[in-house]
C-alpha cells in the first residue's frame, strides 16, 4: 500500500472525543502516522508479518495502520478505557482486526486513583513482539514528567528487533544516553513538524508547531535492517 492511499485510510480514524491532558492525549494524525508507518515498513521491514505492539495506542491509528500494512499480529495497550473504546469502535468500522490490552504502562492510576495491573511483558519474562510502535507522552508536562523514558523502557523490554518511537527533538542527547543504558542503538529516521492543535481549555493558540525526531531503538544484536 502506498503512503498517500494508507494516509486516506488512516485519516477516518475517530480521535479522541474527551482527551486527557494528564495522559497528554493528542492524535496523530493520518498523515504523520503514514509517514511513520511506511518507513518502518518499506525502509526497515518491521512490519509485514511480523507481531507489533502499539504502545499507548489511544484510539488505535497505529496499530491500524500496521495491520493495512500486512502485520502478523498487532496488540493495542493503553491504560485509557474510553480510547480503547473509540479503538475498538475504529477497528471494527475499519474491519481490521486487532486486540487491546487495558494495562498499567506506568505507574499511573486510573480515574479513580486505583492503581492498575501491571504490563507483564519484561525482560524477566518474554518478549512478545518483533516490533513496537509509539507516539508516547513527552513528558514535559508536570502529571508527565519523565514518561517518555518509562515508555522507552517498557518497549525495549518488549521488542525482539525494534522500537519506533516520536519524542520532542529538545530531548534528543538525553535520549541518546538512556539507549546507551538500555544496550540500544537509537537512529534518527527522520526529524519531523508536528502541528498540534489547541486541544485543552489551557490552549491559547490555535495551534503549535512542535519539532519531532522519529526515532528507531534496535538491538544490538539486531542493528538495521
Amino acid at each position: 500500500m502506498r503512503p498517500r492511499e494508507l494516509e486516506q485510510w488512516l485519516s477516518q480514524v475517530d480521535g479522541f472525543e474527551e482527551p486527557k491532558m494528564e495522559l497528554e492525549q493528542y492524535r496523530t494524525s493520518g498523515h504523520m502516522a503514514a509517514q511513520m508507518l511506511s518507513t518502518i515498513h518499506s525502509q526497515f521491514n518491521d512490519i509485514e508479518d511480523k507481531a507489533v505492539a502499539d504502545l499507548g495506542c489511544g484510539c488505535g491509528i497505529l496499530g491500524i495502520g500496521s495491520i493495512l500494512l500486512g502485520s502478523g499480529y498487532t496488540v493495542g495497550l493503553d491504560i485509557d478505557t474510553d480510547a480503547l473504546a473509540i479503538a475498538s469502535r475504529n477497528c471494527s468500522e475499519m474491519e481490521v482486526p486487532m486486540d487491546f490490552v487495558q494495562c498499567n504502562i506506568i505507574s499511573v492510576a486510573d480515574g479513580e486513583g486505583t492503581p492498575l495491573a501491571p504490563l507483564p511483558l519484561h525482560r524477566g519474562g518474554f518478549k512478545a513482539f518483533d516490533t513496537v510502535i509509539m507516539n508516547p507522552p513527552f513528558g514535559t508536562k508536570k502529571e508527565t514528567t519523565g514518561h517518555d523514558i518509562r515508555f522507552l523502557e517498557r518497549a525495549v523490554t518488549m521488542s525482539r528487533s525494534a522500537v519506533y518511537s516520536l519524542h520532542k527533538t529538545s530531548t534528543r542527547r538525553y535520549l541518546a544516553k538512556t539507549a546507551d543504558r538500555l544496550g540500544v542503538e537509537m537512529e534518527v529516521v527522520a526529524e519531523m513538524r508536528w502541528e498540534l492543535p489547541a486541544t485543552y481549555r489551557v490552549h491559547k493558540k490555535k495551534s503549535v508547531d512542535v519539532a519531532v525526531d522519529f526515532l528507531r531503538f534496535s538491538h544490538k544484536d539486531q542493528g538495521s535492517s
